[in-house]
């Protein structure tokens, strides 16, 4: 099985030491290079084609919400970016996810969290540390009140299971929740959300999930 490769963006060394020495006495994860700022982070992934990118925020030279949309801008891009921050705020969380970010987790996380969520995110998953799960709701709430046009128009694409099942994924539940609460097979949810991710032209669940909100599907009270 080829290794999870994974870069690291952090202006502190000893952070990007720690990291590398967690990560790397993971097996399966293998930590292919650091980067001092955003711009060094955009660099280094041309070259190194990592499957992840862990990014600190506050960074000088390019931060890491800029160098976040410049490695997810690309349609074709394969590369995942999970936001580290020992800041909890909600308004990075909003800025990282809607940068393009697959994952938002706080530094403080243990090693076991950390590299389960690099896990979950190479594997094109979405996680959001829960502690910060509803802080991202009220984020919406406040600053995503009106639907943006031009991506409301992509939501007709969707049939109106899918949009049943886009507005569950934007809610938090995993594919085995929205099998039971829609009575179909899990593997059935599996082939709606990548029917979804392929209409809509997203990358992952977290991206479906910020789409959902930003068009009206789900309102940030949790109801469709």
């Amino acid at each position: 099985m080829t290794n999870i490769r994974v870069l690291i963006a952090d202006d502190q060394i000893m952070v990007r030491q720690g990291f590398t020495v967690l990560l790397n006495a993971e097996p399966g994860i293998e930590v292919v290079g650091q980067a001092v700022n955003g711009q060094d982070a955009v660099d280094k992934a041309a070259d190194l084609a990592p499957d992840v990118v862990l990014m600190d925020i506050r960074m000088p030279v390019v931060d890491g919400i800029e160098a976040t949309r410049q490695l997810t801008e690309p349609a074709d891009t394969a590369v995942k970016v999970l936001v580290l921050t020992t800041f909890d705020l909600d308004e990075y969380v909003y800025k990282a996810l809607r940068a393009g970010a697959s994952g938002f987790l706080l530094k403080d996380a243990s090693a076991a969290e950390l590299a389960h969520t690099v896990r979950v995110v190479a594997a094109g998953e979405a996680l959001l540390a829960p502690n910060v799960a509803k802080r991202l709701i009220a984020e919406f709430s406040r600053l995503a009140d009106t639907p943006r046009a031009p991506l409301k128009d992509r939501v007709g694409a969707l049939t109106e299971r899918e949009t049943e099942v886009l507005s569950l994924i934007a809610q938090g539940l995993s594919n085995a929740e929205i099998a039971e609460r829609l009575v179909v097979a899990e593997q059935t949810v599996k082939t709606h959300v990548s029917r979804i991710l392929t209409k809509l032209g997203l990358r992952d669940r977290t991206q479906a999930a910020v789409f959902a909100y930003e068009t009206g599907v789900v309102r940030p009270s949790g109801s469709a």
